[in-house]
């Protein structure tokens, strides 16, 4: 292979190299003791309303019934990105960009039977949910790659659906939708459940979602941009939810746990000032 057709690196840029670090050495409880609970790892919130028993009973075990609960909100996130997959068939193909640890991925093959690729920047990420698959079974239908979500080496039109689940805020959209876009087969869905900073409160990024910023090294769109990605890319709009008032109790709930990282008071003050929105956006390829 001469240097001309050497394959393009998965870290093209020091950024992706500093979040892809931050990513393999990454052991939070918030993540970690969650996925415990069933053995699916979310690596994402949560949305709904918190189950009043989780107060009641013993002090000694309350922690963790706030962690199966917890657990049990960020899986009611996953199950409803997936429904906005849409119909889809056992010999389809979809794509989790951004996987983490894999939790949406056997989500989704569970619910449709089909096969499933996830791509993360992170060697240890991948190298964890692919243990993951094997371990359950499903090895023959869900594999994990280390590939960058920007170029991510597979044939154009391969998928009929694919998804971000909190993943895009780390990646340029207008890059991220013409990737998606080219690997997407022709009327295939793409649903991204995401964080962003609302236009309308201003044409900054809030000190709130700065600091959110800082602490997880991304780097938050603002609302608008997410539309204007997508109409470039022939990516149109079918759905868009604000799930901003669902995922607060998570938030509040995950600032009196174990598991509370220090993260959680500039979320809450950004859903309930305004700055700050959790979207749900479903478009098809047109």
């Amino acid at each position: 292979m001469t240097m001309l057709d050497a394959p393009a690196p998965v870290l093209a840029t020091k950024y992706q190299q500093s979040v892809a670090d931050y990513w393999n050495k990454e052991k939070d409880p918030v993540n970690l003791r969650l996925g415990d609970v069933s053995g699916t790892y979310h690596h994402h919130y949560g949305i709904g309303d918190v189950d009043g028993s989780v107060f009641e009973g013993p002090e000694a075990t309350r922690d963790e019934r706030t962690i199966r609960e917890m657990h049990r909100l960020e899986a009611a996130q996953a199950d409803f990105l997936v429904d906005q997959l849409g119909a889809l068939a056992a010999e389809d193909r979809i794509l989790d960009a951004g996987s983490g640890r894999g939790g949406t991925s056997f989500v989704a093959n569970l619910r449709f039977g089909c096969q499933v690729d996830g791509i993360s920047i992170s060697e240890e990420q991948v190298k964890f949910a692919n243990n993951q698959a094997r371990e359950r079974g499903v090895a023959d239908k869900v594999a994990f790659h280390f590939r960058n979500m920007l170029d991510n080496g597979f044939a154009d039109a391969t998928f009929r659906a694919i998804w971000n689940n909190e993943s895009t805020m780390y990646v340029d959209l207008h890059k991220l939708f013409a990737e998606h876009a080219r690997v997407l087969a022709p009327g295939g869905r793409y649903v991204t459940i995401t964080g962003c900073y609302n236009d309308v409160h201003g044409r900054q990024p809030s000190r709130a979602v700065s600091q959110i910023d800082a602490h997880y090294i991304c780097d938050i769109h603002p609302r608008s941009e997410y539309f204007a990605a997508m109409a470039a890319n022939n990516l149109v709009p079918i759905s868009v939810v604000d799930l901003t008032a669902a995922t607060i109790p998570y938030w509040e709930l995950r600032a009196g746990s174990s598991v509370a990282t220090g993260i959680e008071s500039p979320f809450l003050t950004g859903y309930q000032e305004g700055s700050f929105q959790y979207l749900m956006i479903a478009a098809d390829k047109v």
